[in-house]
C-alpha cells in the first residue's frame, strides 16, 4: 500500500489540471462541439458485446477523458482494483473483503481469502439453489396437503428485495408459465395482507431473506405469514415445507421452525446492495430456471473482465464513473437521472439509488476525514416515456444542470414492434433535444412555420426557447436477456465502485442506515407505554403521544 491512495481528492495532482480545464471549457456548447466534430460519436462511444454507450452528448473535448483518466490514475484507482478482486478487506469499517464478483466468478481460478479458496463453498450453494427451484419449478416440491406450489414470496428489504424484484421484472419474457413470485417489504401491514388474501396456504412458498435474519422488517412480515399459515396448517411441521430462509444466521432460522436443509447460506463479504448474486437470487432461480440464472452470472462475469483489463479511455464503467466526477465535483451538479426506456427495467432507477446512495452518501473519508468536496449524487429516475409527461420539463427549461442516462433495448420481447420504434425515437430524440435546445431565431422559425397564425409571438417566444447543453449518456442494449441485464448491473456496480475510490471513501459500509432503526426500537416501545412519553426531543415526544392517544382512542 503506499500513501497515494490516502490522498484527499481535492489534493489529487489533476484534480488542479481538471479544474484549470473546467475554467476553459465550461461556457462551451455541445451544439458547437457536434458541429466542428460532425463524427464525434466515434471517438466519444464504447461497445462491450451486446452494450453501447455513446457518450459524446457531454461538455467534455478530447483534452478532457485524458486528463479524467489521470484523476484516476492519482486515486490509485489499478491498485484498488486489484484489492477488491483479490479479496483483500477493503471494507475498512467492517474489516471484510467484498467479493459480490466471486459469486459470478466463471473460470477454474481459485480464489483465496484468509488462506481458503471460497470458491467450492459458492459453488455449492449455486447448486443447492438450482437443486431446490427445479422442484419447486417442476411441482415436485409438494406442500404439506401434496399440492405443488403456485406462488413464491419473496420477504426481504433494501438488498433482500430491491434486487430479485428488480431482476425478476426485467426478466419477464423468461418467466416459469405457471409460478407466481411476490415481493414483500414494507412493514406496513397493507403490503402483505394485499398480497395474502389472494392465496392460497396450501400452494404457497415463503423466501425469508435476511443475513442476519433479525432485520426488524423482514422478521415482522415472516411472522404475519407464519401466522396466516398456521391457521390452516395447524401442524408446526408443515412450516417445513413451505418457508425456507436465505441467512446466516442459523439458530435463528431454527428457532423459527424453517428446517436447516432448507436454508440457503451467504457470507459477510456480500454486500445487501450487492446480494442479487448470491442465495439472495433464489427467487430469481426459481422464476427464470437455473439456465438463465447462470446467464446473468455469466453476463455481469464478462463485465468484470473487462473492467479489470480494458483500459481506462475504454473501459465502460471508468467512463461512466469519471463523467459522473466531472459533473459533480466541477459543474457542481446535484442529482443524476436513470431513465431506462423498457417497461421491463421500471424498477432499475429505484435498485440504483440503493446501490449508489447507500454505497457513495458518505461526508467522511476512508481515514474518518470530514471531506471538502461532494461526494455521492442524488440517484432518482424512472422509465423514461412515464417521466416525458412529468418532469423533463425542469430538464429542458429549469435552472438545475441534471446529467442523465438513457438506456434503450433495441430488439424488443413485445410483439409491438411500432409501439417500440415510438419508444425509442422518443428516448433517442430527447436526448439530442436536452444537446441541442432551440435557440430563438430556431423557436421563431419554428412557430410561423407551424401555426396560421404568427400574431403576438414576442409575449410568448422566450417560454419557448430551449438553452440545450444538457449532457446525457444513451446506453443502448442489444435486447434484454439475462445475460444483457448481468452486463447492465455490473456496470454500474464497477461505476459506484470507482467513484468512491476516487472520492477516497468506503463504499461498502452503510452506518447511516443504523442510528434511525435503533431509535425506532425505542419509539416502538414508548408506544406502548402506559404514561406519556418525555424521552425524546419535543416534536418527536408530542408526534409519539399524538398517535398514541389516536389509536387507544380508535380501539376503545
Amino acid at each position: 500500500m503506499n500513501n497515494k491512495k490516502n490522498q484527499s481528492f481535492t489534493k489529487l495532482p489533476a484534480y488542479q489540471k481538471l479544474q484549470d480545464h473546467y475554467q476553459r471549457i465550461k461556457d462551451l456548447h455541445m451544439r458547437r462541439l457536434f458541429s466542428i466534430d460532425p463524427h464525434r460519436c466515434d471517438q466519444f462511444s464504447l461497445q462491450h458485446n451486446d452494450l453501447l454507450l455513446d457518450y459524446s452528448k457531454n461538455r467534455i473535448t478530447s483534452n478532457t477523458i485524458p486528463l479524467l483518466c489521470e484523476l484516476a490514475r492519482d486515486a490509485n484507482l489499478e491498485h484498488w482494483r486489484e484489492a477488491m478482486f483479490s479479496g483483500e478487506r477493503i471494507n475498512n469499517t467492517e474489516n471484510r473483503a467484498v467479493l459480490h464478483t466471486a459469486l459470478r466468478n466463471c473460470s477454474d481460478q481459485p480464489l483465496m481469502v484468509d488462506g481458503k479458496d471460497i470458491m467450492p463453498e459458492i459453488r455449492l450453494v449455486i447448486d443447492k439453489m438450482q437443486v431446490f427451484s427445479e422442484k419447486v419449478r417442476t411441482g415436485e416440491w409438494k406442500g404439506f396437503t401434496g399440492k405443488a406450489v403456485t406462488d413464491v414470496i419473496n420477504i426481504g428489504i433494501g438488498g433482500s428485495d430491491l434486487g430479485p424484484k428488480m431482476v425478476y421484472q426485467a426478466l419477464k419474457p423468461y418467466h416459469h408459465q405457471s409460478l407466481r413470485l411476490h415481493f414483500v417489504s414494507n412493514v406496513d401491514g397493507a403490503h402483505i395482507e394485499d398480497i395474502l388474501e389472494r392465496l392460497n396456504p396450501e400452494t404457497t412458498l415463503f423466501i425469508v431473506s435476511s443475513k442476519t435474519f433479525t432485520t426488524q422488517e423482514t422478521l415482522s412480515n415472516a411472522h404475519v405469514a407464519r401466522d396466516w399459515f398456521m391457521q390452516v396448517a395447524q401442524e408446526d411441521s408443515a412450516i417445513r415445507q413451505h418457508f425456507v430462509a436465505v441467512s446466516t444466521n442459523t439458530e435463528a432460522v431454527k428457532a423459527f421452525g424453517i428446517d436447516i436443509e432448507n436454508m440457503f447460506e451467504f457470507w459477510d463479504w456480500v454486500g445487501g446492495r450487492y446480494s442479487l448474486w448470491s442465495a439472495i437470487g433464489l427467487s430469481i432461480v426459481i422464476a427464470v430456471g437455473a439456465d438463465n440464472f447462470n446467464q446473468l452470472l455469466l453476463g455481469a462475469n464478462e463485465m468484470d473482465e473487462h473492467f479489470q483489463t480494458a483500459p481506462f479511455e475504454e473501459n465502460m464503467p471508468v467512463i461512466m464513473a469519471l463523467l459522473g466526477v466531472w459533473y459533480n465535483n466541477f459543474f457542481k451538479t446535484e442529482s443524476h437521472g436513470i431513465f431506462p426506456y423498457d417497461d421491463y427495467l421500471r424498477s432499475l432507477p429505484m435498485y440504483l439509488e440503493q446501490a449508489d446512495m447507500e454505497s457513495n452518501g458518505k461526508s467522511v473519508d476512508r481515514e474518518g476525514r470530514k471531506v471538502d468536496y461532494p461526494t455521492g449524487p442524488i440517484v432518482w429516475g424512472t422509465s423514461g416515456i412515464n417521466g416525458q409527461h412529468a418532469f423533463y420539463q425542469l430538464l429542458h427549461q429549469g435552472t438545475k444542470m441534471i446529467p442523465a442516462d438513457f438506456i434503450v433495448s433495441m430488439l424488443t420481447h413485445s410483439n409491438y414492434q411500432e409501439q417500440h420504434n415510438i419508444m425509442f425515437s422518443n428516448a433517442v430524440a430527447q436526448t439530442e433535444a436536452l444537446m441541442r435546445g432551440r435557440n430563438i431565431d430556431e423557436t421563431y422559425t419554428d412557430i410561423v412555420s407551424n401555426t396560421k397564425k404568427s400574431s403576438g409571438v414576442e409575449k410568448r417566444i422566450h417560454h419557448m426557447v430551449f438553452e440545450g447543453n444538457n449532457p446525457t449518456n444513451t446506453l443502448l442494449i442489444k435486447k434484454l436477456s439475462p445475460r444483457t441485464l448481468g452486463s447492465l448491473l455490473a456496470l454500474y456496480e464497477h461505476k459506484i465502485f470507482v467513484q468512491g475510490v476516487i472520492w477516497n471513501l468506503n463504499s461498502f459500509d452503510q452506518w447511516g442506515v443504523e442510528l434511525g432503526k435503533q431509535l425506532a426500537k425505542q419509539v416502538l416501545s414508548d408506544i406502548h407505554q402506559t404514561e406519556s412519553v418525555t424521552s425524546h426531543d419535543a416534536s418527536t415526544n408530542k408526534l409519539v403521544n399524538y398517535y398514541r392517544e389516536t389509536i387507544n382512542d380508535s380501539s376503545s
